[in-house]
């Protein structure tokens, strides 16, 4: 008898157990009643916290950022707008909210996420979260890459080979984006290999392949994901075996240790 091939599932704060609270505690349910009657905190007390705690681990905090965006009511993020107006980690939550809800909702609310990113940017000068904000709205609005590309320079300034930025300059270089198959993998191929050894960036050529896939097949990115004779190129297994090896240390070699009955080594 066949079995039923079960779904891939995947909850968008993966392994990040603090982000999986913060948002556990978050749920609508316990935001009834004037988003949370009778606590002694405010309701977005633990998402301030969460992104206090981040620091500057500029990768995870645009991951939870980003999840928080899209997990937590817009209540909550414009009530501590609101009450602490001066506070970036609350400006650039906002600007991530209302980047993502923006095009939706029509040409006024792009202009507010328009605005609201720089004042996130300038509450935080060294933070390159509020740029991915920008970025990510100007790939939903159709801006062309030429001045995309400038957004995008401001956020790797502030952290080089930052993982969320390349993958969304590579989303926005993608034929299914704005751009072009050869620039994708040209742009893939140079990050990959200038990046330093062990860094995530290493996977990129990979994510790259994914997007040609999809495009190619009209696919989601997770269908095209080992989908086809696509994955079978002796290229495709050359960008797999490279990301694994540039990004993951080689297993240091271990010398053998003579045996209490050895007296020598044999000669190289």
């Amino acid at each position: 008898m066949l079995r039923r091939r079960t779904s891939l599932l995947i909850r968008p704060e993966l392994d990040d157990d603090p982000l999986h609270r913060t948002l556990r505690d978050l749920r609508p349910t316990q935001q009834l009643h004037g988003l949370g009657a009778g606590r002694t905190s405010p309701a977005w007390g633990p998402v301030a916290e969460l992104l206090h705690a981040t620091g500057r681990d500029w990768d995870r905090r645009a991951h939870r950022v980003s999840v928080l965006a899209r997990g937590l009511s817009a209540v909550v993020c414009e009530r501590w707008a609101a009450d602490r107006p001066d506070d970036g980690d609350a400006l650039v939550l906002r600007a991530f909210v209302q980047s993502a809800r923006a095009p939706a909702e029509g040409h006024a609310a792009v202009r507010q996420a328009e605005q609201t990113c720089p004042r996130a940017a300038a509450a935080c000068p060294e933070d390159p979260t509020p740029w991915l904000a920008l970025l990510s709205l100007m790939h939903a609005a159709a801006v062309p890459v030429r001045d995309a590309v400038p957004v995008w320079t401001q956020a790797v300034n502030r952290a080089p080979w930052h993982r969320t930025a390349c993958h969304l300059l590579l989303r926005y270089l993608s034929p299914r984006g704005h751009g072009t198959v050869p620039d994708m993998m040209d742009f893939a191929w140079q990050a990959a290999f200038q990046a330093p050894h062990g860094s995530p960036i290493a996977l990129l050529p990979v994510a790259a392949r994914v997007e040609l896939v999809a495009h190619r097949q009209g696919r989601t990115g997770r269908d095209a994901l080992g989908t086809s004779g696509d994955w079978n190129e002796p290229r495709a297994a050359r960008e797999i075996d490279t990301a694994l090896s540039r990004w993951f240390p080689p297993a240091p070699h271990r010398t053998p240790k003579p045996s209490s009955t050895s007296t020598s080594w044999p000669s190289p």
